[in-house]
Parts: C-alpha cells; sequence; structure tokens
C-alpha cells in the first residue's frame, strides 16, 4: 500500500457516542433541559490598606565598629521585620548602596545622611532627624 492507497479516515459521527438520556426524553417528552445556574460573581479578595508611614525617624552615622568605614543608621521607624526589610530593599535600590537590617535599625554603606532623610521624606515619614 502506497501513501495514495490509504483510505481517509471515517467520519466522526454526529450525536455523541451513547447518550444517556436518550432513552428517557423519549418517554416523557416533557422534561425540562437542566437549568443553567449564572456563575458565581468573582469574589474580590481582602486587601489590607496600607500601613500609614512611621511618625519618625533617626538618621545618624557610626563609624565605631566598622574597620573605620562610614555607616548611616536609621532608627526609630517602629515597623514590623518584614515592613523593615522591604524598606531597607527600597532604600538601598534608591541610593544604590548596600546596607541590611541591624534589629530594629537599617544600616546603609557610607556617609548618606542628606540622601536618606529626602528618601524617608518623601516616603511620608512626619518627623526626620538628622543627628551628626
Amino acid at each position: 500500500m502506497g501513501k495514495r492507497d490509504i483510505p481517509p479516515p471515517p467520519a466522526a459521527p454526529a450525536a455523541p457516542f451513547n447518550s444517556p438520556f436518550a432513552k428517557l426524553a423519549a418517554r416523557l417528552p416533557d422534561v425540562p433541559s437542566a437549568p443553567v445556574a449564572p456563575p458565581a460573581p468573582p469574589k474580590a479578595p481582602a486587601v489590607k490598606p496600607p500601613r500609614p508611614p512611621p511618625a519618625r525617624a533617626v538618621v545618624r552615622i557610626e563609624r565605631k565598629g566598622r574597620g573605620g568605614k562610614e555607616a548611616t543608621i536609621v532608627e526609630k521607624l517602629a515597623l514590623p521585620p518584614k515592613e523593615l526589610a522591604s524598606w531597607a530593599d527600597t532604600l538601598k535600590r534608591s541610593l544604590g548602596c548596600g546596607g541590611t537590617v541591624e534589629g530594629d535599625a537599617i544600616v546603609v554603606q557610607g556617609d548618606q545622611r542628606e540622601r536618606v532623610r529626602k528618601w524617608l521624606e518623601a516616603k511620608g515619614v512626619g518627623k526626620v532627624t538628622v543627628a551628626g
């Protein structure tokens, strides 16, 4: 048999192969079809309102215990640990420098006091105190 000698596949049947309700419909012609329920409206996900920014922050510079290198410390933000880590991440990215979270404070490499103050004010922190 060559490629040209292969018969075409049989046509698909018009109706389902086995209709379980075909005999029932013949016996009871006035049976209504199953009601179609409208789809349920999608539920809106519960969204927590955003936390208001902290009321105050203290920005200071530190050299002790850091091998003579300067570090800018942001304290008294009173944020939960996850949110404090998120703020530290955003601050490091916007300043283009390294840093970490130590306890309840954000530590940023270098003398960044004025840049950090401006960033905190833009974030909506009420009172930003810059200590020398």
